[in-house]
């Protein structure tokens, strides 16, 4: 527990869920949490077979096979993947819950993985539950990545034993080829690593560009796995529902863990996704093509209202903004609170993905184009009034000051 740090985003909620009970619309921007509705066919199969007693009863934990030989569907047509849905795929309760639990399978005291920063806090912090250790390597070069990987896997002692990866990566948003993933798969080759990639936000990709799945890669199958959910394409995030994919014994290793933390997905649920894997992929990318429009209002907003700079992400349903010269000083924590109480707006605090993250926000695609302008404005007016104020940076300046009396 010692090594587990505050969790800040619940700080950010707290004072989120204080303000709400106020009376304040907080227009949320801070959390990944999709606020449109599911697709109404896996609805209503849902409502259908929620009746059914049969699915009342224990799932099994690898999920059902039906389920799993949709998902190997999927990525045959999506990807040209071909999965043993037996043998290649186990379902979990999000991508989040998948992860964590195979750094249990994976790691033990004393192991060692690397993790892109900044990362989200589970690709880090699962792998502290599990007893290990991680070096963080920044995401935002591709060559620089690869070969700070490569050199590590040389230079450090115990050599690292897993590489996790994300992309569309969260919190960066930051996208790869395919050829990136092949360079990847020769230095796991080179080094024997494992390797799993996080692809949540596979589905979510923009202006043409299409992320590309680490399984695709020829010999990814031999080393590596990769998580999906339908938390995002589908606006399933409540459903709790994704699946690992990839080597046999990678898979076998979660579904042992697994085995013993829970009895599975309500079947239900399993039995809907498979509506949604199998009916529903012009809504997923309709949803992509709404992230999109609301990327746009929101970049062209910010920009108008003197915050610049900002990279325009070809994937997931996040931009990764700089905070401005002006107000960086207080760091991102404070300029997350200060955009709460005087625009009524929330976002995620940068620092709270690693120390990489500091002077960064991230702000979620996740409300309407309407709403969205209405944070622009709000954010406009507080701009003005912290300049007209000037409470930025001396606020730091006069606290440094009375500390040092």
């Amino acid at each position: 527990m010692g090594r587990l740090p505050p969790y800040l985003f619940g700080q950010i909620n707290a004072l989120k869920d204080r303000k709400r009970r106020q009376g304040v619309d907080i227009i949320d921007m801070a959390m990944g949490n999709p606020t449109d509705p599911t697709p109404q066919p896996i609805v209503d199969k849902l409502c259908e077979v929620v009746r059914d007693s049969r699915n009342h009863r224990y799932s099994a934990s690898a999920g059902i096979y039906n389920l799993r030989r949709e998902m190997s569907k999927f990525y045959q047509g999506e990807y040209g993947v071909k999965l043993d849905p037996e043998k290649e795929i186990i379902c979990t309760i999000g991508s989040k819950e998948g992860f964590s639990h195979l750094c249990l399978a994976l790691l033990g005291s004393g192991d060692t993985a690397i993790v892109p920063t900044p990362s989200f806090p589970i690709h880090s912090y699962g792998v502290v539950l599990a007893g290990g250790n991680y070096l963080g390597i920044p995401v935002h070069d591709d060559a620089e990545f690869l070969r700070k990987v490569n050199d590590t896997c040389v230079n450090y002692f115990p050599r690292p034993k897993v590489l996790f990866l994300n992309y569309p990566h969260n919190p960066t948003a930051h996208t790869v080829e395919q050829d990136f993933f092949r360079e990847v798969v020769a230095i796991a080759r080179r080094h024997r690593l494992i390797v799993i990639h996080d692809f949540a936000y596979g589905e979510i990709s923009f202006d043409g560009y299409r992320a590309p799945s680490f399984l695709a890669t020829p010999g990814a199958l031999e080393i590596g796995a990769e998580f999906t959910t339908m938390s995002k394409g589908y606006n399933m995030a409540g459903w709790r529902i994704g699946y690992c994919a990839g080597n046999e014994k990678i898979v076998n290793g979660l579904a042992r863990v697994k085995g013993y933390y829970d009895y599975g997905i309500f079947q239900a649920i399993q039995i809907a996704a498979i509506i949604a894997l199998r009916e529903c992929r012009e809504e997923a990318r309709q949803q992509a093509l709404e992230y999109q429009n609301r990327r746009d209002a929101l970049l062209e907003g910010l920009e108008r209202v003197g915050w610049t700079g900002i990279p325009r992400p070809r994937g997931a349903m996040f931009v990764w903004a700089q905070i401005p010269p002006e107000f960086r000083e207080q760091g991102s924590m404070r300029f997350a609170s200060r955009l709460m109480e005087d625009a009524e707006v929330a976002v995620a605090p940068g620092i709270g993905f690693g120390p990489e993250g500091e002077g960064y926000v991230r702000l979620a695609l996740i409300e309407n184009r309407q709403r969205t302008l209405q944070a622009v404005r709000n954010i406009r007016r507080a701009f003005t009034k912290w300049r007209e104020e000037g409470k930025q940076p001396s606020t730091v300046d006069s606290r440094r000051q009375e500390g040092q009396r």
